[in-house]
């Protein structure tokens, strides 16, 4: 009898109805991120509300299809797991400088195609660069991400930045029965259930939440029914050499998270991720990023709450997501859909965010506990590593008076981190070490290229 190969669940196709509700589900989880990005951007920039509705169908169509891209792969172009691409919030404050001061809306488009061209360039030698995350470096940065995203699930379970009844105690109320609903039904409903436990308690929240006046639908009503972007629809692009430096700095910055987001979903899929599906996975970002400025819309990069997501429901199969960008290309093309996933008050996202992002946190833990703590440095790896980057974090004006490069930099939690996690790595357990110095981490750079004196005890070493 022939034999058949096994399918990794990575590439396990379910069937429409769980696509269907899946993939819902990981639009809900990343769709008030996806458009914050267009609107602080346009809001700095007193867009009229016609043009802000345009920026942000325009971001949602993208966003379908860099994540139809990164799940299905074309070529060399996508890691081929299961990743929601959107917004990078890393080029909000670069974006919103060059767009109030440094030449609008083209000059944006234009910096961005040159850091999208500059990330497809850079991207096999990022993908090289694997061998500087073993499981210390990599289980610090899931666990990073997953702190720097606990603030964001905060304020929407408070009512959402800006909100007038901000912190109420009806929001923070709305937020925890929510919560209750995805744990309720996580642990009691039947398999199936309890792997659209987010879904479930967003639907339940929003059932709650409009006969207690929440939220409303009036701009349902308002919005057009068919939306189409069209390149370069706010002009040609122009480019300055100031916002292009500003954007490549961007992009370095992007190109850490993303690798830190698909090493960490390679972890939870149990498919871990290689030089060369790492650069592929780059270069879908750069590929998506050129796309968003010749589309009227932003940088692209994987999104960390879907990461979460993927680690809580266990739903490890990249055609799940792929049919959540399916969506989004619908959302993109039909305002008055978007409309309607819009109109889901914050503090029901809040609620779900909490536990999502809560499991990115627990997943980095989780890697954690295969790292030998033991006659090394390592703890003090970790507990520098993760203090730089909750820094900015929580306290977000620390670097205000710093270069604006250093502030792109250094006011992600999640880059922050990264680099720091890399540098002491390499520090304390791939330097040759002198008489006297702790032993380190034995296996330290996975792939090779460990001085020899480092994997011995010191003694031998010396």
């Amino acid at each position: 009898m022939a034999s058949t190969t096994p399918v990794h669940p990575v590439d396990e196709v379910p069937p429409v109805r769980q696509l269907a509700a899946f993939g819902l589900q990981h639009v809900l989880a990343m769709y008030a991120g996806a458009v914050a990005v267009p609107l602080i951007v346009g809001g700095a920039m007193r867009l009229p509300p016609a043009d802000l509705a345009y920026l942000i169908t325009a971001d949602l169509l993208v966003c379908g299809i860099a994540t139809l891209i990164q799940c299905v792969g074309v070529w060399r172009f996508g890691v081929r797991l299961p990743i929601m691409q959107g917004c990078t919030f890393a080029a909000v404050s670069p974006m919103v400088l060059i767009g109030t001061e440094g030449g609008g809306l083209p000059a944006i488009y234009g910096s961005v195609i040159v850091a999208g061209l500059a990330i497809m360039l850079l991207a096999p030698v990022f993908g090289r660069l694997l061998r500087f995350f073993p499981p210390l470096v990599t289980g610090t940065v899931i666990l990073i991400i997953g702190l720097s995203l606990l603030p964001v699930a905060g304020n929407w379970a408070a009512g959402g930045v800006g909100a007038k009844d901000f912190g109420e105690p009806k929001n923070l109320a709305l937020a925890a029965f929510v919560l209750l609903v995805v744990l309720g039904v996580q642990r009691f409903a039947p398999v199936f259930l309890s792997r659209i436990a987010v879904l479930i308690g967003i639907v339940v929240g929003l059932a709650v939440a409009v006969p207690l006046g929440f939220t409303d639908f009036g701009g349902v009503r308002d919005a057009d029914w068919l939306g189409i972007s069209t390149p370069f629809h706010f002009g040609a692009p122009t480019f300055h050499v100031s916002a292009i430096v500003s954007m490549l700095v961007v992009a370095l910055v992007t190109m850490t998270e993303t690798t830190g987001d698909l090493i960490a979903v390679g972890e939870m899929t149990g498919r871990e991720v290689e030089p060369r599906s790492l650069a592929d996975g780059l270069r879908a970002d750069g590929f998506s990023t050129v796309l968003g400025g010749v589309f009227n819309t932003f940088p692209y990069t994987a999104y960390a709450q879907n990461v979460g997501l993927v680690g809580m429901t266990r739903v490890r199969s990249r055609w799940v997501v792929a049919a959540a960008g399916g969506i989004l290309v619908l959302l993109g093309l039909l305002p008055k859909l978007g409309a309607v996933v819009a109109a889901i008050p914050a503090p029901v996202l809040g609620g779900a965010g909490l536990v999502m992002f809560g499991t990115v946190a627990a997943s980095g833990l989780r890697t954690l506990a295969r790292v030998d703590f033991k006659g090394n440095h390592n703890l003090t790896i970790v507990a520098v590593s993760v203090a730089v980057g909750m820094l900015p974090v929580g306290v977000p004006t620390v670097y205000a008076k710093f270069p604006d490069w250093f502030q792109t930099v250094m006011n992600s939690g999640i880059s922050a981190g990264c680099v720091t996690a890399i540098v002491l790595n390499l520090l304390f357990n791939h330097l040759p070490t002198r008489s006297g110095s702790g032993v380190a981490e034995a296996g330290g750079l996975a792939g090779g290229g460990v001085d020899e004196r480092v994997e011995k005890p010191r003694e031998e070493a010396v």
